[in-house]
């Protein structure tokens, strides 16, 4: 693969050398973890407080333990940032999925249509919810929560989904604000 030659994002990126120091330790831990920077660390570094208060969110939200595995977080997330048309939420967190669910299709399938994915029935019925959450929040009612307690889900599932649906929501609105492209390595990553 080859790097692109388009900016990252159309607002100021910083260098590692402007950056605070816990920002620039943070990004540089995930660099050593995964090989590459995801440009969504350079992109946020932009705002150092709000940098912060994001990853503390996602982590709260996609670190945690529960009955939502890592994998179907990633599904919540792709599936909705395909509804927000975010490129770069789609393509990231398409390779984390693919990664965590050590499948090189589902992502594919989860981002154009996640009816027709090689998903449970149980995993449909959370994408569903995720998507009433994401499009349409105003309409959730007591019918929508029982359907999920038919699937398993908890309370503190719905809680989880909803609030997964709802940081991406944030998250894929400034991604496509900023323009923000996504690096290259995510494309083959769990291929």
């Amino acid at each position: 693969m080859t790097e692109t030659q388009s900016p990252i994002s159309r607002f100021p990126v910083p260098t590692l050398s402007e950056m605070p120091d816990d920002i620039r330790e943070r990004i540089l831990a995930v660099q050593e973890k995964s090989g590459f920077v995801p440009n969504v660390f350079l992109v946020l570094a932009h705002r150092p407080d709000e940098f912060r208060a994001f990853f503390a969110y996602h982590d709260a939200l996609m670190d945690k333990p529960g009955n939502l595995s890592k994998a179907e977080r990633e599904m919540i997330v792709v599936a909705t940032s395909n509804l927000n048309h975010c490129q770069y939420c789609v393509v990231a967190h398409g390779a984390i999925l693919r990664v965590r669910s050590k499948n090189p299709l589902i992502a594919d399938q989860v981002a154009v249509n996640y009816r027709k994915a090689d998903i449970t029935e149980r995993q449909k019925a959370m994408l569903d919810f995720a998507v009433m959450v994401s499009a349409e929040a105003y309409k959730v009612g007591e019918r929508d929560l029982e359907t999920l307690r038919s699937h398993g889900f908890t309370e503190e599932d719905a809680w989880d989904i909803a609030a997964i649906s709802a940081f991406f929501g944030m998250s894929n609105r400034l991604a496509n604000v900023t323009s923000m492209r996504p690096n290259d390595e995510f494309y083959a990553l769990g291929r």
